[in-house]
């Protein structure tokens, strides 16, 4: 306790220091909060309890930012499934902006503490993204294990792994859950962001392979992570996400206001996707105007059918602006009437709106257009998993998607959707066949919606998740070991330490 008691009144006392040094610079300010509370860790060492797979287990989630998209979907359907059957469960984040997550963190159902928020911004002037969230997952673990004193039997990591060594350290097993290899999620367009991703490369993969134990979410991803990090050994093991079928099953409120300004008697396109480069949004748009342009469709049909555009949108993620943006320059340079609908807005789009932009949507919005639509055009290249198509298909939605990536696993071509090349000519014409009816889409409908049940279901998620957390928990042979790159993060920590009191002397005595 007194060890406790100390850490807090050194925390304090760094900040206070950091002040009166009138050090305002970000390296130092973070040289030496970090310096301290690590030097203070070395002497720390949580007692961990090991549990039996016949009592209840104490879990944690630690996920970087808690806002609307798969990730979070899945972390949020995994803790509260956990703690429908019995487990004490609680979700760290460093971000969690209340009008702009699922409903399930925000309404009392899951206990979500915000921590690692208060030292390090999310950039540095829109960039240095990377090492902005490595330094907040650590001061989040750091906060985790000397703020909160709690003792968890298993913590539940993903998307960032570079806190695994100071929570191995500090006694705790991990489950790394890996949807895929950050390394290959970032653009590289010039030799300064080649260098500068080279360490957090490094740093993915030495950390990743700390962990106790291994998930990823589909066989592709597996293949892509044995090929990404040569020096990992441990087969991940994989599990597909499941969805939640009674969100699902809801029926379409029309009395809903958010719901009212998407009604329409027009044939719906659906795309679900983040406003992001990757998910190659761009692909629908021009999909959808050739439409018209190569006169697939009759130019009657064709003024009866709207693409929506309805994907996860953070204001303050400047990707999300940005290509937000450029999506609409590419519809209005195709000459397609568009209309955006912006969160909280309520301007319903005008009748002649060709492709509507629906910038982040409610559950109430996503039950109505997963009813309404047509068909859903998924147009990610290589996804690792994708579970916008497994929510369509259980919604007796047809899918159309690009023939590779997760989706050849979850989509019986030509039986749920259809799978295609990666080009707007090939999407087009699948497109137009399903407007012109020459597809059965009742027969494909009922088809996908027994597929989910049969092999996507959150149950079957949940079930094999539990098994491989109570396993973790009661292994002995799973207790923590000191891990030989510490002694290097100490190095590199005593050093830090140095210029900091370098810098302190230089300032009293020149």
């Amino acid at each position: 306790m007194w060890l406790n008691d100390t850490c807090e009144l050194l925390i304090c006392m760094c900040d206070k220091l950091c002040l009166r040094l009138c050090i305002k610079t970000f390296v130092f300010r973070i040289s030496v909060c970090y310096s301290l509370l690590f030097f203070l860790f070395l002497f720390k060492n949580l007692n961990h309890q090991i549990m039996t797979s016949t009592k209840a287990l104490k879990l944690a989630f630690i996920h970087p930012d808690l806002g609307i998209g798969g990730a979070e979907r899945l972390v949020v359907d995994a803790a509260s499934s956990l703690k429908a059957k019995g487990h004490k469960v609680v979700i760290y984040t460093s971000h969690h902006d209340k009008e702009h997550c699922f409903e399930e963190t925000k309404d009392g159902a899951l206990e979500v503490r915000v921590r690692g928020d208060t030292i390090i911004p999310p950039t540095l002037s829109g960039s240095f993204y990377a090492v902005c969230a490595i330094l907040r997952q650590l001061h989040l673990t750091l906060s985790m294990i000397f703020s909160d004193r709690e003792e968890f039997d298993v913590i539940f990591v993903d998307q960032l792994s570079a806190n695994i060594p100071l929570l191995r350290f500090a006694g705790a097993k991990v489950l790394f859950y890996c949807h895929f290899p950050d390394k290959l999620l970032t653009q590289r367009e010039t030799t300064a962001k080649s260098l500068y991703r080279i360490p957090i490369d490094i740093i993915e993969e030495l950390t990743t392979g700390m962990a106790n134990c291994l998930v990823v979410n589909s066989k592709f991803t597996s293949n892509v992570f044995c090929e990404s990090f040569a020096t990992i050994k441990t087969m991940p093991q994989i599990l597909y996400p499941g969805i939640r079928f009674e969100a699902y099953d809801k029926k379409v409120n029309t009395d809903d206001e958010s719901v009212k300004i998407l009604e329409t008697s027009k044939n719906i396109i659906l795309s679900i996707n983040r406003f992001e480069r990757k998910k190659d949004i761009v692909l629908a748009i021009r999909a959808f105007s050739m439409l018209q342009e190569d006169g697939l469709i009759s130019a009657e049909k064709f003024r009866n059918t709207r693409l929506i555009i309805a994907g996860g949108y953070d204001h303050r993620v400047q990707e999300n602006v940005a290509h937000h943006l450029d999506l609409n320059k590419v519809a209005l340079r195709l000459d397609l009437i568009v209309h955006n609908i912006m969160p909280d807005s309520i301007s319903a789009p005008p009748e002649s709106a060709q492709v509507v932009f629906l910038c982040s949507f409610n559950e109430a919005q996503r039950t109505y257009l997963l009813s309404k639509a047509l068909c859903l055009i998924y147009t990610p290249s290589n996804e690792h998993f994708g579970i916008v198509p497994i929510e369509a298909m259980y919604a007796r939605l047809p899918v159309i998607a690009c023939n590779s990536g997760g989706p050849k696993e979850t989509i019986i071509d030509g039986e749920t959707g259809v799978l295609c090349d990666s080009n707007s000519e090939a999407f087009a014409g699948v497109i137009a066949s399903f407007v012109n009816g020459d597809y059965d889409r009742e027969a494909m409908g009922n088809k996908g919606r027994s597929h989910v049940q049969k092999s996507f279901s959150l149950d079957t998620f949940i079930n094999s998740l539990e098994d491989l957390l109570i396993k973790l928990a009661s292994d002995n042979s799973q207790n923590t070991k000191f891990p030989i790159q510490f002694p290097l993060v100490l190095f590199s920590t005593l050093i830090s330490l140095f210029l900091i009191l370098y810098n302190y002397f230089d300032r009293l005595f020149l």
